[in-house]
């Protein structure tokens, strides 16, 4: 996978937007990034020990931290800093969005959690 020709990350919309040299503009939620982190407190160590991470609507990224030529660590607000997103995961989020965005919602309804949205008193 090509290296992004652009990260921009805007701390008060909590959005990473990334353009790549094909031309497509990913623009990525702080939240939808923290809870598909490729860390191990979120995905396990192996198939069936994913955590279902809840309660990070208003999460952010406070640093990008480049890892090689090849991925960024990011630091969210909330202490999390374990995941390296390289490239191709980045890029996998990005153009696949809708539909992991709609599994974890999926995810946390049939754990009864409901998402506190601006406005709501969390």
């Amino acid at each position: 996978m090509a290296t992004p020709t652009n990260l921009t990350l805007n701390q008060k919309s909590r959005e990473l937007e990334i353009s790549w040299p094909d031309g497509k503009t990913h623009v990525m939620s702080c939240e939808y990034l923290r809870v598909n982190s490729p860390s191990a407190e979120v995905k396990g160590h192996g198939p069936g020990q994913e955590t279902l991470q809840i309660g990070k609507e208003n999460v952010n990224i406070t640093a990008i931290e480049p890892v090689g030529h090849y991925a960024v660590k990011l630091v969210y607000d909330d202490n999390h800093d374990s995941g390296l997103y390289d490239w191709n995961l980045l890029y996998n989020l990005g153009e696949n969005q809708e539909e992991y965005w709609a599994e974890y919602l999926e995810k946390l309804a049939e754990a009864g959690y409901e998402r506190k949205t601006e406005g709501q008193v969390i």
